[in-house]
């Protein structure tokens, strides 16, 4: 159905600046689809915002123009350029004001003269140079897909995050939305200083020590299990193994998976390690051990356990210290720190595993347990 038709028209050569963009991201389709879509449409926006400060004087101006817009558009482009869309298009390039440099776009002085210079050309064909890129700029793995979802993110810092994040790990707009929705930066940031934080927004997660590789809570909402007591460790490591590549993503980058249900024979004894992987930034073998119950020490002892035995009989030259990581329904912070040394607290770890995605209430209840966490350990060294 095509937008309702409004009888204010927009400024003539308003509508023949927007034309002249679309018609140039059309014939460049075919060089580059997502970045020719992405600076079109910031183009447009541009274009939409200076028009309507020209108008701010006059009450309503604005919402008339984009319906007015969207009504021509529509008979030569389609339902892409509605009012509602013109109106993420506007806020599109009020989020991102610097998306292209100043030496991308020569616009001249506005003039209503005919020889206005052909700015959308260069504009369109700009190539960015990915080696000085910096969050808030165009990308060429960003598409307009992934700046949608982007736009819904309000917090400057944890949409740049969210821009490294998913350049560095080549996400897809369906990966970017589900770190999103899981709130990975706010799960990271629970346990960071200020320091910390601005580090993720300026460089994404940094891999500096064991501590800034595992997460808490680990969200597993696309295993699709339902909270059940009746869950089995046998079922959800199944699950983990058959979406192995979204449990990879979900826990950060670096990992490489190595093994399940590795045998460990001790003195005619049998132990089975549940899941086995390398990260490659930390240089160490990682060991999970998963539970579907609350944390106990005992569980603790049997992780260490694993953990020896590895750097024993597994570690080579140039491995760093295998780590251990449980993966809990729940854990009292004050087991592990009673069960686990000072130097058994550098590699042995546990989270919790959520199998849905946090409500904002339970986000806070996080954020404020782990903050408590943090300063009682910044007093105690």
């Amino acid at each position: 159905m095509s937008p309702r038709r409004v009888m204010t028209k927009p400024p003539s050569p308003l509508y023949g600046r927007i034309r002249q963009i679309l018609e140039s991201a059309r014939s460049g389709v075919a060089r580059s689809v997502n970045t020719t879509q992405v600076v079109a449409n910031w183009l447009i926006g541009r274009e939409i915002v200076e028009e309507e400060q020209k108008g701010k004087q006059r009450a309503g101006y604005g919402e008339r123009l984009l319906e007015s817009l969207a009504v021509r558009l529509y008979k030569e482009y389609g339902d892409g350029y509605s009012a509602r869309n013109l109106r993420f298009i506007r806020q599109f390039y009020l989020e991102y004001p610097d998306l292209l440099p100043a030496d991308a776009i020569r616009y001249a002085a506005r003039t209503e003269s005919t020889d206005r210079p052909d700015s959308s050309q260069s504009a369109i064909w700009y190539a960015p140079r990915t080696e000085s890129w910096k969050p808030g700029r165009l990308h060429p793995n960003i598409s307009w897909t992934h700046y949608r979802t982007l736009l819904r993110v309000d917090k400057r810092d944890a949409r740049a995050f969210y821009e490294i994040e998913g350049i560095k790990n080549n996400w897809s707009a369906r990966e970017l939305e589900r770190q999103i929705n899981s709130l990975l930066y706010e799960r990271l940031a629970m346990s960071k200083d200020k320091t910390g934080l601005m580090r993720l927004a300026t460089k994404g997660q940094d891999v500096q020590k064991p501590a800034d590789v595992f997460k808490d809570p680990v969200v597993m909402e696309f295993l699709g299990l339902p909270e059940s007591p009746k869950l089995v460790e046998t079922d959800l490591e199944q699950a983990l193994i058959n979406n192995l590549q979204t449990f990879l993503l979900e826990l950060g980058k670096g990992f490489a998976f190595v093994a399940r249900q590795e045998r460990l024979t001790v003195d005619g004894d049998h132990f089975y390690i549940d899941l086995v992987f390398y990260h490659t930034v930390l240089k160490c073998y990682v060991i999970i051990d998963l539970k579907t119950g609350k944390l106990t020490h005992q569980d603790l002892g049997q992780l260490q356990l694993y953990v020896n035995y590895y750097d024993h009989e597994r570690r080579t030259k140039g491995d760093n210290p295998t780590l251990g990581l449980i993966l809990c329904t729940d854990k009292n912070d004050a087991v592990v720190r009673y069960t686990l040394g000072p130097e058994q607290k550098k590699t042995i770890f546990a989270s919790r595993y959520k199998l849905h995605l946090p409500t904002a209430a339970e986000l806070k209840a996080e954020i404020r347990r782990e903050l408590k966490e943090f300063h009682r350990e910044e007093d105690r060294s």
